[in-house]
């Protein structure tokens, strides 16, 4: 390591000190929402052929993001891993990252890990393999006492909608309402109670790496109130130094929620 690299880093880690201070009593999100975007764009950056080689990167951070939540006090995580719009892509470039995913999973709910983890997304379009091995880390890691992190893959925010709609017309039907008795009762709350993240809190802060500035379906029911917070670092790239700064940036802010 050159001494040029060394005084940066002696930099950052004194500025992560500080911001971690300054963070002390403040408004710290319960539920943080994290689109992981740039690893394909981190692989070229530095000169790598192989984009599955920054989604590896990628998939190496997740773990030390959700010690930084745990640090900081977060409850809920949402990780957007893969969208249903991913699932278009011809099946040698998807294929390689349904397995980095799986891994992710099996990762996360090691033994040693504390994690509740729960798959939301439109499971049934995603290959078999794939599920079991979501619904394996969901089952083993279902009373560990730590945070619950949602792996949101094979997501898209309209598709939930639609899908919660679908379950609740299915559950009044098996009950036996009418339709003039569901149009009378009605409301965002019942929708709600028929999400993937249903007995949740939606997410107070949402974070998007890689300088892009939208939601890509993320979400999109539960954001009605978050607050965002867009980087230009890729998700490779990504420290705690840039988590804290987010969090600062969130405890800054006054929460209107519409008012």
């Amino acid at each position: 390591m050159g001494v040029r690299q060394w005084g940066r880093d002696l930099l950052t880690q004194v500025y992560e000190r500080r911001l971690a201070r300054a963070l002390v009593g403040a408004d710290i999100p319960r539920h943080v929402g994290v689109i992981v975007d740039g690893n394909r764009r981190w692989a070229r950056a530095i000169g790598l052929e192989d984009p599955n080689a920054g989604h590896r990167r990628g998939a190496d951070k997740i773990a030390a993001f959700l010690g930084w939540c745990d640090e900081a006090g977060v409850e809920v995580v949402t990780l957007f891993l893969l969208s249903t719009d991913n699932l278009s892509r011809p099946e040698p470039e998807l294929l390689p990252l349904l397995r980095i995913i799986e891994g992710v999973a099996e990762d996360l709910a090691a033994p040693d890990r504390r994690w509740q983890l729960r798959p939301v997304g439109a499971l049934e379009l995603l290959p078999a393999e794939t599920v079991a091995v979501l619904k394996q880390a969901e089952e083993e890691t279902r009373d560990r006492p730590g945070a619950s992190v949602n792996l949101a893959v094979g997501y898209g925010g309209r598709r939930e909608i639609a899908d919660a709609v679908r379950s609740l017309l299915a559950e009044h039907a098996e009950r036996g309402t009418t339709l003039d008795e569901l149009v009378g009762v009605l409301d965002a709350e019942h929708i709600a109670e028929h999400l993937y993240t249903r007995g949740q809190p939606d997410p107070d802060l949402v974070i998007r790496t890689s300088g892009e500035q939208r939601l890509s379906g993320f979400l999109l029911w539960q954001t009605a109130h978050s607050e965002f917070h867009f980087t230009d670092v890729y998700w490779p790239d990504f420290r705690r130094v840039d988590f804290l700064r987010a969090l600062r940036a969130y405890a800054a802010r006054h929460r209107r929620f519409g008012g």
